[in-house]
């Protein structure tokens, strides 16, 4: 508040002591004392009017509380976001999964000549004929529409 040090302290009681005398100074600081100590409650107390006039609690707690409620809205709109990003990608594998035809796989004839080999990562080198690699298929696509319409009869 005010840049006041020890010197200045020193020399403003020196002057005093000068001006008021010793015998009247004790008197004097009391007398000050009790000046400053009134000017302060009165100060604190007008200022715990004028705040509770204005509602400054309340209105701090209101600044505090939209803050938060602005960091849970881009919460809200991150989560929804990435909801929506999952859905999009659920729904694109569902039209994967659906436009996966069984019956291309199911209704080809065994006697057709396949003459296509195809290599099997696990078996290393050993080619294997597309008759057996369509049998595989046919068993993993017949497995995934099982799956996909147990979940879209209303359970999840």
């Amino acid at each position: 508040m005010f840049d006041i040090g020890f010197p200045e302290l020193l020399l403003i009681s020196v002057v005093a002591l000068l001006v008021i005398g010793p015998d009247k100074l004790p008197e004097t600081i009391r007398a000050m004392s009790l000046w400053i100590g009134r000017f302060r409650r009165s100060f604190a107390n007008i200022k715990q009017e004028i705040e509770k006039e204005i509602g400054a609690d309340e209105i701090r707690s209101q600044l505090y509380n939209e803050a938060i409620m602005q960091d849970i809205e881009k919460t809200k709109n991150t989560l929804k976001e990435t909801r929506d990003e999952v859905n999009h990608a659920i729904n694109q594998f569902d039209s994967s999964v659906n436009s996966l035809n069984p019956d291309d796989y199911l209704n080809k004839p065994a006697d057709e000549p396949r003459d296509q080999t195809i290599e099997s990562p696990a078996d290393g080198d050993a080619p294997r004929n597309a008759a057996q690699e369509n049998e595989n298929m046919t068993a993993q696509t017949l497995i995934v529409p099982e799956a996909k319409n147990k979940q879209h009869d209303g359970t999840k």
